[in-house]
């Protein structure tokens, strides 16, 4: 059986290969597809237009990995809105026995919880553009597959860090990291524990539920963050002051200030199902960056 990864950059390109590493087939639709791997079968695709390749007919789960061409309302509701549209529009004109889409979301429709916990119950209050596009087209998923048969899945990820992601680490070895005055929460997951989560959700046995928080054990202050890394590094604790905010926090959107706002995201309902994470917290992850660990995909 074949699993369509729809947008495979990097976090869709380690997903893909741990579908390969599991025995199915793989293909993926990018821009450019010659830059993927070997094991993931390219297939030129624009997913903002209208004209996609055909799904392989043996298709049965499909991966839906949007990354917005530039942080502008316009550039999101490109990439998510018409960009899932597109491929809901593939996907139910195909034929082929689709059992699951799984659309990646991000926390930032939550906004801003204040450090409240906040978990698959919580009410969605998107505090910018990124988060209110990326709900809308979380309700485009549910509203288009109602009645068909395909079981919609959003995973809501926290902002994900890992190999070539290492903005916090870059700034606290340029100096540049500030620890903020008020304590503000944070809430990441490693790519590769993301990717893994992906599958999971895909491939699991039990017919997954609508909405899981994609986020690590710990939720963190972000100045116990830029501690611990420039304590790791062998530097000085970054100083107090106005920070410009940790931009790994919430998601994958970006341009917008206060991007990650100050929550406690709960990923109870993802354990329930019988994940487990390589990188339970912060420091497992950052340790392994740090130790040269992982692959930077294309």
């Amino acid at each position: 059986m074949t699993v369509l990864m729809a947008g495979c950059g990097d976090l869709g390109t380690e997903a893909g290969l741990r579908f390969d590493a599991a025995g199915h087939r793989v293909v993926g639709w990018r821009r450019s597809p010659e830059k993927l791997p070997a094991a993931i079968k390219g297939a030129a695709a624009d997913l903002s237009s209208g004209a996609l390749p055909p799904l392989p007919a043996d298709t049965t789960a499909v991966v839906v990995a949007i990354a917005a061409d530039s942080p502008t309302e316009a550039a999101y509701r490109a990439a998510y809105v018409d960009g899932i549209s597109n491929v809901l529009d593939a996907v139910l004109n195909s034929g082929a026995p689709v059992r699951r889409v799984l659309f990646v979301s991000s926390t930032a429709v939550y906004g801003d919880a204040g450090g409240d916990w906040i978990d698959e119950t919580t009410t969605p209050t998107p505090g910018g553009f990124s988060g209110r596009i990326i709900r809308e087209a979380e309700e485009l998923l549910y509203n288009r597959l109602r009645g068909s048969g395909i079981t919609p899945v959003v995973l809501r990820l926290g902002g994900i860090y890992g190999p070539g992601r290492t903005r916090l680490i870059d700034q606290v070895r340029s100096g540049a990291a500030v620890i903020p005055v008020e304590p503000r929460f944070t809430n990441r997951i490693h790519r590769d524990d993301a990717a893994a989560a992906i599958v999971h959700l895909c491939t699991m046995d039990a017919v997954p539920g609508p909405v899981y928080l994609g986020v690590d054990n710990e939720p963190a202050e972000l100045g116990d963050v830029l501690s611990f890394l420039a304590a790791e590094l062998g530097l000085p604790r970054p100083p107090s002051g106005a920070a410009q905010g940790d931009r790994q926090s919430g998601g994958r959107q970006s341009g917008e200030p206060s991007r990650g706002g100050n929550k406690r995201c709960s990923n109870g309902l993802l354990r329930d199902t019988g994940f487990q994470f390589q990188y339970p917290s912060f420091r497992e992850g950052y340790r392994a960056i740090l130790a040269g660990e992982g692959v930077r995909h294309p």
